[in-house]
């Protein structure tokens, strides 16, 4: 019975290894995106940030990208689950997208970014506007 108890063990141990690798690895800011009509459209969920201090949003080379900082705050914790630090995103453009038609909006913690088809340009910043409260 301990043999079948330490094999037991051993995979419970591999299996916990394996999904803190696989968390490791997950981005940090996930994505949606999606198509409608002429636009493609894709968002962020990045909440209790300031898109003017806290998210820069360029187009480079055909790719978007996304960097940004979340900033802790001073507080006595008993426990967080909220990653804190710096983030970076790279994501490909459809070919053909123009930076200058690259609009981006920030509400209620959520970024979305949206562009129609056209000829790849140069790298721009790309502003964010602000709506909500």
């Amino acid at each position: 019975m301990s043999k079948q108890l330490q094999r037991d063990n051993q995979s419970l141990f591999a299996e916990l290894m394996g999904w803190m690798n696989s968390t490791l690895d997950e981005p940090q800011v996930r994505v949606e995106e999606w198509v409608e009509e002429d636009r493609r459209f894709i968002r962020m969920d990045l909440p209790g940030m300031d898109p003017d201090k806290d998210i820069e949003l360029t187009v480079d080379g055909g790719m978007l990208q996304l960097r940004g900082e979340r900033r802790a705050e001073e507080r006595h914790r008993h426990r967080t689950e909220i990653r804190y630090g710096s983030f970076a995103r790279s994501l490909p453009l459809p070919p053909g997208t123009r930076a200058e038609d690259i609009s981006a909006d920030y509400a209620n913690g959520v970024l979305t970014v949206s562009m129609p088809a056209g000829d790849a340009g140069g790298a721009r910043k790309i502003p964010i506007s602000r709506t909500g409260a």
